[in-house]
């Protein structure tokens, strides 16, 4: 199982450069040091070293932890430095930030950070291809929809079928795995909704 970015030529280095952009403005906006921030992340000094230097394409994981401890969504490291009021975008320019090792993607398609903060994914599951996601930040929930085939959302160890037309609403600060065990690929339209304000990993004694 890989995370990459995009498939469009040129794109991995302008998603790469951007969110280099604003997790060092962020950072330095809030008046953290890279190990203020690695330790609120969970992420690695050296690794944000790499993506402050626009030298690493981040995985979805990675950039979901710097996301919460900035209490933004995942799409706000990623938007160009001049957002608009409206906006219209294709599927073809929608960033892949997970890529299964079966072939499946998972796409951002949008991201809101005010007034609420919610984000909406295209995923796309080869037969018998799972992602194992980890918990988010506290207060946030995932609507998973099915458009084709079927899923298994496995949430606290406990195994929730999903077929396609049905939604699942579930706590998405839990650790959770979307699994297709079928010999058919299956996509979802996912929601995710994130209450504001910034995560601290760290346990209350560290901080």
């Amino acid at each position: 199982m890989t995370d990459t970015t995009t498939d469009r030529p040129g794109s991995v280095e302008e998603i790469t450069a951007a969110v280099a952009l604003h997790v060092r403005a962020l950072r330095q906006g809030r008046g953290w040091s890279l190990d203020e921030l690695s330790g609120r992340s969970s992420v690695s000094k050296g690794m944000l070293v790499q993506i402050e230097a626009a030298r690493t394409n981040p995985s979805v994981g990675t950039l979901a932890r710097i996301a919460d401890a900035f209490g933004v969504t995942v799409a706000r490291l990623l938007q160009p430095a001049a957002d608009r009021s409206v906006h219209l975008s294709d599927m073809a320019d929608a960033p892949v930030l997970w890529r299964g090792g079966r072939g499946g993607t998972g796409r951002l398609l949008r991201g809101l950070n005010e007034p609420s903060f919610v984000e909406l994914w295209d995923w796309r599951f080869a037969p018998h291809e799972r992602y194992e996601s980890e918990d988010h930040q506290p207060g946030t929930r995932e609507m998973a929809h099915v458009l084709v085939g079927e899923i298994v959302v496995t949430v606290d160890g406990v195994d929730h079928p999903v077929l396609a037309g049905q939604t699942l609403d579930f706590r998405g600060d839990r650790v959770h795995v979307y699994r297709n065990q079928t010999d058919s690929p299956a996509r979802v339209v996912m929601v995710v909704t994130m209450p504001p304000g910034e995560f601290d990993r760290r346990p209350p004694k560290q901080r």
